[in-house]
């Protein structure tokens, strides 16, 4: 096979790979676009336990209900098939992975998975309460009625799961970057004062503008960047391939016969000079 043969038959492969995974978050849109009403009433939950007694979030829009209750449907969907998605991408590659990388890639893409939802876990059990009762905390000195519109609820929400499930990938980060050979686990250790300062500065960006929201991003980061220090640890870096490994060995072996032979027939004593 040529080259521009096996090159078509790979973009072949990915679109139909494409088309595969395509197919189940279309699959999986229309399942929960069904249900999205029981799936919005479960993630909004943190808002109604924050709510004051006797008062329910509302649309301050014609159309919002649609918008909101689609977006979350496609969200809710892409995070359900996730797992197809990274086999797809998984059978993609692996062809082409030495069998040390195989085995490192593979938990890896696990491990991402498990720390995304871990992270999403997260903001919604935790930090989503805690930050609507310090909202409604400061409006209830004002002695306004609180009504929160369930478009913009979303909208804070969808901020809070980005940053949580991005941040939280963080020791996948560490482990990967020890493996390929870019830094070492001393290395992330000497830089633990700049991350401390990059964790907030991050948290800044990442969600919304409140300090409690910050504080409950930035601190998790900087354990996390922790825990991945410690998961590097029982990492042996290797970014070549087995017979690149070897090749050195080959010619080290190669260069002592060698340096033996020149110094046996240099040696005077060697049988050879004494037949001379």
């Amino acid at each position: 096979m040529s080259q521009e043969e096996s090159f078509v038959s790979h973009l072949v492969e990915l679109r139909d790979r494409m088309i595969r995974s395509l197919v189940v978050v279309l699959v999986l849109f229309g399942v929960c676009f069904y249900f999205s009403g029981d799936i919005m009433k479960f993630l909004s939950q943190p808002l109604y336990q924050a709510l004051p007694p006797g008062t329910r979030p509302i649309f301050i829009d014609q159309a919002g209900a649609f918008f909101t209750l689609t977006k979350v449907s496609f969200l809710t969907a892409v995070l359900l098939s996730l797992p197809w998605i990274m086999y797809q991408a998984w059978a993609f590659v692996a062809p082409g992975l030495y069998e040390h990388e195989k085995r490192f890639a593979l938990p890896l893409i696990v491990s991402s998975i498990f720390f995304l939802v871990v992270g999403i876990a997260f903001a919604y059990f935790f930090v989503l309460p805690a930050a609507y009762r310090f909202f409604f905390a400061f409006a209830s000195r004002t002695g306004a009625d609180v009504l929160q519109d369930l478009q913009k609820y979303w909208d804070f929400t969808l901020a809070i799961f980005f940053g949580f499930g991005l941040t939280f990938e963080v020791p996948v980060a560490e482990m990967l970057l020890v493996k390929l050979g870019m830094v070492s686990p001393a290395q992330l250790r000497a830089a633990r004062r700049y991350v401390v300062v990059g964790a907030f500065i991050v948290a800044a960006v990442l969600t919304p503008p409140d300090v409690l929201s910050q504080f409950m991003l930035a601190i998790p980061l900087i354990m996390l960047y922790e825990l991945g220090i410690v998961l590097a640890g029982f990492i042996k870096a290797r970014s070549r391939s087995p017979d690149d490994e070897a090749e050195p060995a080959a010619q080290t072996a190669d260069d002592v016969a060698t340096t033996a032979t020149t110094v046996a027939s240099a040696d005077p004593a060697s049988p050879g000079s004494l037949r001379r």
